[in-house]
């Protein structure tokens, strides 16, 4: 018959090896979580990784496209101020040779073309013809009078410029219809045409 120290020995082993089993297994379950927490994480940060990498290649590709936009911009700015110039330079070339155009054989016809389309446009019976020295000498009233069935005498002659200006109704309406002013009028419509001139293209 076994003593009372022999069983309360078996029931310590007993209880001990149950403790040991119990923590074998919370041990077994704590691992698996572990590693299943780790892989969680894992897969996260994999996953935040790729979104990182996603968005700095659309920030790099966004900047990039920004940049391009940017430097193709500034180009064609560039390519537009030197065209601006250009065009610029040649009106102004054209301005200052403008007055050459009173020695010609046959400036008398221009300078009644200019009167007459003055005087067409203001549709005036009775006007002043403001011209400058040249064209007052070559510019024969009388005859645009019979022409136009009007009253046309020279006012005072211009200071500055080539060509006429036309003032009816006592001075409330004028024409300035000087080479200088027909070709600053010209000159917005002329752009395109003198630009593909200078460049070579057809016109």
């Amino acid at each position: 018959m076994k003593s009372e120290a022999e069983d309360i020995e078996l029931l310590a082993r007993a209880i001990m090896a149950e403790a040991r089993d119990e923590a074998e297994q919370l041990h077994a379950e704590a691992k698996v979580k572990a590693e299943d927490i780790r892989k969680r994480a894992q897969e996260q940060a994999e996953s935040e990784r790729k979104a990182i990498l996603a968005r700095a290649k659309e920030d790099a590709d966004r900047l990039r496209s920004q940049s391009s936009a940017t430097s193709q911009l500034k180009a064609r700015s560039m390519r537009l101020d030197q065209r601006e110039k250009i065009l610029n330079d040649v009106f102004e070339e054209a301005r200052k040779q403008l007055g050459a155009v009173k020695k010609r054989s046959d400036y008398g016809a221009i300078a009644a073309m200019l009167a007459r389309e003055a005087l067409t446009q203001l549709k005036a019976a009775d006007a002043e013809v403001r011209a400058d020295d040249e064209t007052q000498k070559a510019l024969k009233l009388d005859d645009l009078s019979k022409e136009l069935n009007g009253k046309f005498n020279f006012g005072k002659k211009l200071e500055e410029g080539t060509g006429v200006i036309v003032s009816a109704a006592g001075g409330k309406l004028n024409y300035d219809n000087t080479l200088e002013t027909r070709l600053s009028r010209l000159q917005g419509s002329l752009r395109s045409s003198v630009y593909k001139a200078l460049m070579g293209e057809k016109v």
